[in-house]
């Protein structure tokens, strides 16, 4: 069997670029570190980097075996972790991804009370709307909305509720363009959406009794943001689609209404996705539970009213 320390040696090598900046964050001689990853690869019978005097860099094999000696790493810190925190508070990092518009809407109102909760943890949230990866990138915790969870082997999922979306308008429009009473009215109002091709774009709806309709429209206005485009919709620019935990409020208070009721796009899943040992960390599983508890969909419990 393979010396484990070689493995962790290898690993902090190929991930800080070099073997003087692992020397440096080991507290290891640099002289060592290159004599243990050498000893690993002729035991492995296999060239895992290539060295020059300007770079390193990994082989394919380098590639296949990093991974393999990472987990093995940070599942030996979360066990640790684990162990000495059971009769402890939860402390530590805890590192996340969101989409924006959930950030802004659910996630980042409910993070200060979580951190208020559990003084000694400490939270980065990288707030993106792009896939992340757990795995590759380094996360504890990937918040998504999606209209299914997508299987996979080597993360877990915690499923949060249903959010559904919402075609809204502001009342002013709605005086001006409507009345909407069939899917065919919807033709009368401006639009406002996330994005077009040549100037055109769409939306997939769909209403009782299972039936759908794909709606294709010119926005007036074009923007990658939903908070953005919001702005416009309250403002009476056009209607768009929306979260409806962006909309509740603005809904309960009369500042938009919905267009019509009965009609949406497919609902979204929240949920969140992680490496099943990253659960063990005490501060983790708080967190992940935190969110379970307080997340109705992606609505806040305690903050929707």
């Amino acid at each position: 069997m393979q010396d484990l320390n070689d493995m962790v040696f290898f690993a902090e090598v190929a991930e800080r670029g070099g073997f003087a900046t692992a020397s440096r964050a080991l507290g290891v001689p640099k002289s060592r570190l290159s004599r243990r990853v050498a000893d690993l690869e002729a035991q492995l019978g296999v060239q895992l980097m290539q060295r020059s005097t300007r770079r390193l860099s990994l082989t394919p094999a380098g590639e296949i075996y990093l991974k393999h000696c990472a987990a093995m790493r940070d599942a030996a810190q979360a066990a640790a972790e684990a162990v000495a925190q059971i009769q402890t508070e939860p402390s530590g990092t805890v590192r996340l991804s969101c989409p924006v518009t959930l950030a802004h809407s659910s996630v980042g109102p409910l993070l200060p009370e979580f951190m208020q909760r559990y003084p000694q943890v400490r939270v980065e949230m990288r707030v993106l709307n792009r896939p992340v990866d757990p795995v590759e990138e380094g996360v504890d915790l990937a918040l998504r909305v999606r209209p299914a969870i997508e299987d996979s082997a080597t993360l877990v999922a915690k499923n949060f509720g249903v959010s559904r979306g919402l075609l809204v308008a502001s009342p002013d429009l709605m005086r001006r363009q409507g009345p909407v009473a069939l899917p065919a009215d919807l033709s009368r109002l401006d639009s406002v959406a996330m994005s077009t091709g040549e100037g055109r774009a769409s939306w997939r709806l769909e209403g009782p009794s299972g039936k759908v309709i794909v709606h294709t429209h010119a926005p007036r206005y074009v923007a990658d943001d939903l908070l953005t485009l919001k702005f416009a919709v309250m403002q009476g620019v056009g209607a768009s689609v929306m979260p409806d935990y962006m909309c509740h409020r603005e809904i309960s208070a009369g500042r938009l209404v919905e267009v019509l009721p009965g009609w949406g796009p497919a609902p979204g899943i929240c949920h969140v996705v992680f490496p099943a040992r990253r659960a063990l960390v005490p501060a983790v599983r708080r967190l992940i539970d935190f969110l379970a508890e307080n997340l109705d969909g992606a609505e806040p419990h305690h903050l929707a009213e």
